[in-house]
């Protein structure tokens, strides 16, 4: 199997495929957030804001830690390796296409030299 367990990655792709949940993972890249400090960066509800940040636990992409009354979202780079890892086998396939293109390439360029 790739990338392994696939309910993680399911639920890591699932996540990413909205694109204000990849702009709330750049948020929560360059610091922790609370829920009212990544509403205040779109312009859509504060509901809205908590379902998107739901789904991004739920797929393992972020952490949700109490402090206080506040709720701190955190990156959580290990759920993004779940997807690196399964994305990595796709770079090998490409790597091993292209490295064929390469030789075919060149055994041509010999063959027109002979």
């Amino acid at each position: 199997m790739i990338g392994g367990n696939p309910g993680a990655v399911q639920g890591a792709f699932r996540a990413l495929a909205d694109p204000t949940r990849r702009d709330i993972l750049v948020f929560l890249s360059r610091r922790d957030m609370t829920i009212g400090e990544v509403a205040g960066r779109f312009d859509i509800t504060r509901a809205a804001v908590k379902k998107h940040l739901t789904i991004l636990e739920e797929g393992a992409l972020i952490s949700v830690h109490p402090s206080g009354r506040e709720r701190i979202n955190r990156l959580e780079p290990l759920g993004l390796k779940t997807v690196a890892d399964w994305l990595s086998y796709f770079n090998r396939f490409w790597d091993e296409r292209l490295r064929s293109l390469h030789d075919a390439i060149e055994e041509e360029e010999r063959q027109k030299d002979d």
